[in-house]
């Protein structure tokens, strides 16, 4: 018996995409919803998963129903606030979820080496800045990845990043402060996302690069989780997780 996928937001750019990736890996598309179809309790009721790159006002929501059905729940949608995420981390104690600021296995792989690097440099002497590009309709900024990039440096350094992330700069800001981690959104045409981490000392500078031709690798990404996730136990899951880096 294949694995049923539903697609939260089966219309969107995401959607389309993954209404594509889940037959060609073997699996079944049971359905999707859209502002004409909202019911997701309906199709998590005829899924083992459902795959959610929606908009993040109705990720509270979206959780309470999740937590009820029972089924996996895998979250690639950006720009939660910190009452999203813990809405999202109490429906983890009932199913497995699988939240990921993004899905491509190289984005993940930069997520690992950024830990590694920001343990090795010393905030006292290399800052740590990202810059990250994304097409004209992005609402939200840093984007997730971003965001997550910076946790990871921040994961290396044993802080925590809501302490030290400096976001927008404009105007007399005076000097950089030590030990800060800098963010720069550039938004326009149509890129489907660059990320850059700079580890910049006096003497050197390291800069790590991703960047998506195509948002296909997402949604390859989040099938892929979708079909770990349904034979795991309830819990919060990462990529790691998945990917076997954890």
């Amino acid at each position: 018996m294949t694995t049923t996928i539903g697609i939260a937001g089966i219309t969107g750019r995401m959607g389309r995409l993954l209404a594509e990736e889940i037959p060609a890996v073997g699996a079944t598309l049971s359905g999707g919803t859209s502002r004409t179809n909202p019911d997701l309790a309906a199709l998590a009721a005829r899924s083992r998963a459902i795959i959610d790159f929606t908009n993040a006002a109705a990720a509270q929501s979206t959780a309470a129903i999740m937590a009820a059905s029972g089924k996996a729940w895998i979250l690639g949608t950006s720009g939660l606030s910190a009452a999203d995420e813990a809405a999202v981390e109490a429906a983890a104690r009932h199913i497995p979820v699988v939240y990921a600021s993004n899905f491509s296995a190289g984005v993940n792989l930069v997520l690992a080496l950024a830990e590694r690097m920001g343990a090795a440099l010393p905030a006292e002497t290399y800052d740590a800045e990202i810059v990250e590009m994304h097409h004209r309709q992005k609402v939200d900024a840093p984007s997730g990845t971003a965001i997550g990039i910076g946790r990871a440096v921040a994961k290396g350094r044993n802080v925590k990043l809501d302490d030290v992330i400096e976001s927008g700069r404009h105007g007399h800001t005076g000097p950089r402060k030590t030990g800060a981690i800098g963010f720069a959104a550039l938004r326009g045409g149509q890129v489907v996302g660059e990320h850059s981490l700079i580890f910049a000392a006096g003497t050197e500078h390291i800069v790590l690069t991703h960047r998506a031709f195509d948002r296909r690798s997402f949604a390859a990404g989040a099938v892929r989780a979708a079909l770990w996730a349904v034979s795991r136990p309830p819990g919060f899951y990462s990529m790691m997780d998945v990917l076997g880096m954890a």
